[in-house]
């Protein structure tokens, strides 16, 4: 019997980063997708409605309505200088009013010309603070959402990388999938290569710390790599609760 027999088979080991002993790629990190630019939020309708309908009073009203618009808007909005915009046009309102009893023609041309010019202005006023009145608001759970959907995407990502690792290994190789430490273009969504990345990355990988990173290079130099999230805790005792914080992110490739 050889003298070998009692001991167990071991795999070769085998160098991490495919190049001369104590060669080092470079670290530039994993690839970022470009995030796309969130869509302008959609106002509401019952907002859209009314900024419009508030616009179009000065209009409808021959400008009489105009200083209540106004008032409205700054009670609305709680600015002083709408308020002032307001009282403004009161005045003006009150005095065509008061021209426009007087008996004299001309006071009364007079009071129709600035009745006209206010109704114009009132109107015109009105649409240019439209937007200010009634601002557009983003809702506070856009975000969020979007946070949500590139989670989402990222998972499908590191789905679609380890069914292409199961089913042809070599390709996965050759796109490097879970190589966040050497320059690729294929996108894995994040996964790590427990059997090939430098030590740092297996450190920033949730739950991990230096020191268990440190155990889990030791032990992967030693058997030539780990089959299985779970051959590595416990050949590297790995805590029970750190293993399915990382599960999401790890791959094993031989």
């Amino acid at each position: 019997m050889s003298q070998h027999a009692d001991h167990p088979r071991r795999r070769p080991a085998q160098r991490p980063y495919g190049g001369p002993a104590g060669w080092r790629p470079p670290y530039p990190g994993p690839p970022v997708p470009p995030v796309p630019p969130m869509p302008p939020a959609p106002i509401a309708p019952s907002e859209t409605a009314r900024g419009i309908l508030w616009a179009f009073v000065p209009f409808i009203t021959l400008g009489y309505g105009t200083p209540i618009s106004f008032l409205y808007a700054a009670i609305r909005r709680g600015s002083w200088n709408l308020g002032a915009t307001a009282a403004g046009y009161g005045v003006g309102t009150a005095g065509v009013i008061t021209l426009l009893q007087m008996e004299n023609p001309v006071l009364i041309v007079l009071g129709t010309f600035v009745a006209v010019l206010l109704w114009i202005a009132g109107t015109a006023h009105a649409f240019a603070v439209r937007s200010s009145v009634f601002p557009r608001e983003v809702p506070r759970n856009r975000l969020n959402e979007h946070a949500i959907e590139v989670a989402k995407y990222r998972r499908s990502l590191r789905e679609e990388a380890r069914a292409l690792a199961a089913e042809d290994p070599a390709l996965a190789r050759e796109l490097r999938i879970g190589r966040p430490d050497v320059p690729r273009t294929y996108d894995d969504g994040g996964l790590v290569d427990v059997n090939h990345v430098p030590e740092e990355i297996l450190a920033a990988l949730p739950g991990m710390t230096p020191e268990l990173a440190e155990r889990v290079v030791r032990r992967r130099e030693e058997q030539g790599g780990f089959v299985s999230a779970e051959e590595m805790a416990v050949d590297a005792d790995i805590p029970p609760d750190v293993l399915p914080e990382m599960a999401d992110f790890t791959i094993f490739l031989t």
